[in-house]
């Protein structure tokens, strides 16, 4: 089979190559991948001189044969293989987090891959591969955000900065629960591709570089009860100021830097909290799953690239001109 592995290299960082069919022993399950997608971090891995692992977090495919022991998939499903494949439930651990997928081990970009049970999960009802391999990290981490801290209800209002994956995801969910939404970002034409999604405010924030004020009026002057912070330490301090009394701060990620001043009294004098978080365990996965099937969900792809040009779809994802998901195409069933 051919799979691609990281070559240290950060100008070239992908080399296609011919290596041994995995075979399942017991309690794992061997997939045809199908489709896969990247995230932020895949090009930060790329960029970090890394080399000899399969990269990528997130894919989708076809359970071609299981080990002694499987029971929860069998072959011919389409399944999705899980960004910590060690991380059934519960708080995560560091050993959870040594076992990411493309990172310290092997990932997804290859055309058959072998994991554990329990890093594999059923896609959503009717859903292409394509499609289901957008989830393991961007949609998942949006779940999180909404539901495994103090979890959004129908009415509050939720801030999503920019408009990749994480974000865009965070919409969509957001609106699944009930919550007012307000989208951030640099592009109007972007901007004008969430309408479908039903954003209840919009803010362009090179027009509006104090995006928090728009925040406020929007929320008369309360505040957002949760903001999916994905800009790091160049945004934080005007999420901060933005943030609701008793709401929080889910702290994604760190495109706009890691260094900067902030003021913590902001935090304390709203009572509000400040969660770090990374992905999610298969327990959450499951539920967002069942969550897609109960009430309907269709990812934004951006643009679905060959197998062969996956060097491609990194520069697509590079270049921020992206809306939504960037997809890998592997195989077909």
């Amino acid at each position: 089979m051919r799979a691609y592995v990281l070559t240290g290299d950060a100008d070239s960082p992908l080399e296609l190559r011919q290596v041994p069919d995995p075979e399942p022993g017991p309690g794992e399950v061997a997939v045809r991948v199908l489709a896969t997608s990247l995230n932020y971090r895949d090009l930060m891995i790329a960029r970090s001189g890394r080399s000899g692992v399969v990269p990528l977090s997130d894919g989708a495919g076809e359970v071609i044969a299981v080990g002694a022991g499987v029971s929860s998939v069998q072959p011919g499903q389409l399944v999705c293989g899980c960004f910590f494949a060690h991380w059934p439930s519960g708080r995560i651990t560091a050993a959870v987090h040594d076992g990411a997928l493309g990172g310290a081990v092997d990932g997804m970009l290859a055309e058959v891959v072998v994991l554990p049970e329990h890093g594999v999960i059923p896609a959503p009802r009717g859903w292409t591969a394509e499609q289901a391999s957008t989830l393991p990290c961007a949609a998942l981490t949006a779940w999180n955000a909404l539901v495994g801290g103090q979890p959004v209800r129908a009415g509050q209002t939720v801030v999503l900065l920019g408009t990749g994956g994480v974000s865009v995801f965070g919409l969509q969910l957001a609106k699944l629960l009930g919550a007012r939404t307000v989208i951030t970002s640099s592009s109007d034409e972007k901007l004008a591709r969430m309408e479908p999604f039903g954003p209840d405010a919009t803010v362009n924030y090179t027009a509006h570089e104090r995006w928090s004020d728009v925040v406020l009026e929007e929320t008369g002057g309360l505040g957002a009860e949760l903001i999916l912070e994905v800009g790091g330490a160049g945004t934080l301090a005007q999420s901060m100021r933005c943030v609701r009394h008793g709401g929080q701060i889910a702290l994604i990620g760190i495109l706009a830097g890691t260094s900067a001043k902030v003021n913590p009294g902001l935090l304390v004098s709203r009572s509000a909290d400040l969660r770090g978080l990374y992905v999610g365990s298969r327990e959450q996965f499951a539920e967002m799953n069942a969550a897609i099937d109960q009430h309907g969900l269709d990812p934004l792809i951006d643009e679905v690239f060959p197998f062969e040009d996956a060097a491609a779809a990194y520069r697509h994802l590079a270049s921020q001109a992206h809306v939504g998901k960037v997809v890998i195409s592997v195989g077909s069933r």
